[in-house]
């Protein structure tokens, strides 16, 4: 298998060439030669299952798994008469204990780019080949959906307006902190290649959902490069989104784990940035 790209090649020099074989070439392109799975965290997803996976492009990934947290409706039967993988958590174990079952399964069975990506429809299944290709080419180490490209389609399209200025405070926020661009830092559409899941503890990471914003943070730290592409926002009833409540503990960890970086940057040891 082809050996996925760690920087995009440079070729500036070439013989001249008809251009027919960019637009019209006679060979047909080859197929993708790298494994994608794609994982999906799901609890009480029945309404919006089909929905999500239906958008995926097809022959755009290898295996679809789902990691069901203990849901109560028919999540998990609706998976298996889908015929996705699934693996059931006998008991919740929490968004970010759902992810490192998701993590571990891809890890084992051979990925190298893995598609995480909620099954609530919030997200567009139909970027999957764009993100990834952004991980073959060697452009990015992790690709990040984002949902905010104006205030007004944001808000339009249905998040609520504490939701929308939180998200944008907190982005503001980790952007400055952490040297990076991203036009959103919490968004639940992310492609990571194989070598970011075996470099980062994640392991050691909450079961909660401040399991991202600390994923994010030891990439950072760890050298890789982060990206993101545009997305759709969908907020719908079927949707599913964390409360005001948990809304405002998870802004609050997050600010926690920035400071946390920063004090392992200055050389203060923690488990999260020790590597296994």
């Amino acid at each position: 298998m082809t050996a996925l790209l760690d920087r995009p090649p440079l070729n500036p020099s070439r013989d001249p060439f008809h251009v027919r074989e960019v637009i019209a070439p006679e060979a047909v392109p080859e197929k993708r030669k790298h494994k994608v799975i794609a994982v999906l965290p799901a609890y009480n997803a029945e309404r919006t299952l089909a929905a999500t996976v239906g958008d995926i492009p097809p022959g755009s990934v290898d295996e679809i798994l789902l990691v069901d947290d203990g849901s109560k409706d028919r999540t998990v039967q609706l998976a298996r008469e889908m015929g996705l993988t699934v693996i059931v958590h006998d008991k919740n174990t929490g968004y970010g204990g759902n992810q490192k079952t998701c993590y571990r399964y891809c890890l084992e069975h051979g990925a190298d780019v893995v598609v995480m990506i909620h099954p609530d429809y919030q997200y567009d299944a139909r970027v999957i080949p764009h993100a990834v290709g952004m991980i073959e080419l060697g452009i990015c180490d992790v690709i990040l959906g984002n949902r905010i490209r104006t205030r007004a389609e944001a808000v339009g399209c249905g998040m609520p307006w504490w939701k929308y200025v939180s998200n944008r405070a907190l982005t503001l926020f980790e952007n400055v902190l952490l040297g990076q661009n991203l036009g959103e830092f919490h968004s639940g559409f992310r492609v990571y290649r194989r070598s970011v899941l075996e470099t980062i503890p994640f392991e050691r990471n909450s079961n909660d959902f401040v399991f991202d914003t600390q994923f994010l943070c030891q990439a950072v730290r760890f050298g890789f490069r982060l990206g993101d592409v545009p997305v759709p926002v969908r907020y719908f009833d079927e949707a599913s989104s964390i409360n005001f409540k948990r809304s405002l503990t998870y802004g609050l960890r997050t600010v926690t784990t920035v400071g946390g970086y920063w004090m392992n940057k200055l050389g203060l040891p923690s488990k999260l940035y020790r590597k296994t």
